[in-house]
């Protein structure tokens, strides 16, 4: 009897399940970049630790600008200036001011910075054609965070924002749940390198080139190996060699629902980790999952059409490279959009449909085959079709997967 196919969630579900987060380790904020935090980054002190200028101008009390306009200004004697990075204590008297510029110390005394463009610029004697209150043009001390508060919690991955956060408050090292290592192999006779001469009868290999790059685009340091001709005997070995190189293996091919060229079922059998299951969408059923080697290192089985493949990709390999590394961030986004032309699904499974998305609309694309590669170049989108419908019309607002 053959088994009814599991949903994507549970297949989703069974795979995280499965995954333990990768061991933290301290990497330098210069190396972290795509790392996930596994500890919280506090202010070691208050940001900013000093009162200072926002803006280039003059440093002075604001009682001494009450009564300036641009017909009567406030003239004030200029008593020195004040650089970013000047280390020196300045004193500002009442009725004088002192040139400032942005991200300079603010004097004793004062307690407002007038913007440069509302004087006439002056070295020695300052005209202030607008008064300022109290606290303009001043960043305070604390104003962005205060000494021992939490700046990155841990779980955030470290962009370029989280970089900067983390070197704003004096860090060199970070402890972080490093880049998960993937490696990908395609398995099949009718594989070439990409380069090669082609014959009647092969393709060129660009499964392992794309899942490889998809992969680096989660989040992972991937590398792809020379595909392998469907040879259960030269299969397992290919695998068993990357197992002290990888932190997740990927193949593609060999996984139909039968027949006697399913290599990599036929070479994984033998380890009895891996099973092969049904999975009710369109492209991309048959998927295969489980653990190899001493170190149980996960191994994900996709099916050899490119498309299937970049699938059946985006909804479990991401997810499980965002476990390994115990990141929240875990699926595609998803929004909703309105159909601009119908579509159809077979019954009782979930189609993954590429499509254009603009604005609020997502365009079905033509050639919705598993193996037309072409039309996948031209996608943004993956529109989604519920098991329970087989047709959508166009002007219906569907669930959009939106593509990295």
């Amino acid at each position: 009897m053959t088994e009814a196919p599991v949903t994507v969630e549970a297949h989703q579900s069974a795979i995280l399940r499965a995954i333990t987060p990768l061991p933290p380790a301290s990497a330098e904020l210069a190396d972290a970049e795509g790392c996930v935090l596994a500890e919280d980054v506090t202010a070691a002190v208050s940001l900013p630790s000093f009162d200072n200028s926002s803006m280039d101008g003059y440093a002075v009390r604001a009682a001494d600008t009450n009564h300036s306009s641009e017909r009567s200004p406030a003239t004030l004697p200029v008593k020195g200036e004040i650089a970013a990075g000047d280390t020196g204590v300045s004193r500002l008297a009442p009725g004088t001011a002192i040139r400032i510029m942005t991200g300079a110390q603010m004097p004793a005394g004062a307690d407002s910075v007038v913007p440069v463009e509302w004087t006439n610029g002056s070295q020695d004697r300052v005209e202030i054609y607008r008064p300022v209150k109290p606290g303009n043009a001043v960043r305070y001390t604390g104003g962005d965070a205060a000494a021992g508060e939490t700046l990155l919690e841990k779980g955030v991955r470290m962009r370029p924002m989280q970089i900067a956060v983390a070197a704003s408050a004096g860090r060199t090292k970070v402890q972080v749940r490093p880049r998960p290592r993937v490696v990908v192999l395609s398995t099949g006779n009718e594989l070439t390198e990409p380069g090669a001469p082609l014959v009647p009868g092969r393709i060129w290999d660009s499964n392992s080139y794309m899942i490889a790059a998809a992969a680096r685009e989660a989040g992972a340091a991937a590398c792809r190996r020379s595909a392998v001709p469907d040879d259960t005997a030269g299969v397992l070995p290919a695998l068993e060699e990357q197992l002290h190189h990888a932190d997740l293996l990927v193949t593609t091919g060999g996984v139909s629902m039968g027949g006697e060229h399913d290599v990599v079922k036929a070479a994984l059998r033998e380890l009895g980790t891996v099973t092969f299951t049904k999975v009710a969408m369109q492209p991309g059923m048959p998927q295969g999952f489980g653990t190899i080697g001493d170190a149980r290192v996960p191994i994900f089985t996709l099916p050899g059409n490119p498309v299937s493949a970049y699938v059946s990709f985006q909804l479990f390999v991401r997810p499980a490279i965002a476990a390994l590394q115990g990141a929240a961030d875990l699926s595609l986004p998803s929004v909703r959009a309105t159909l601009t032309a119908g579509v159809r699904s077979p019954e009782g499974r979930r189609s993954y449909l590429r499509g254009v998305l603009s604005g609020d609309k997502v365009a079905p694309l033509s050639g919705q085959g598993s193996h037309q590669i072409a039309a996948l170049g031209r996608a943004n989108a993956l529109i989604i079709v519920p098991e329970r419908e087989t047709q959508l019309p166009q002007g219906d607002v569907v669930d959009v997967l939106v593509l990295p």
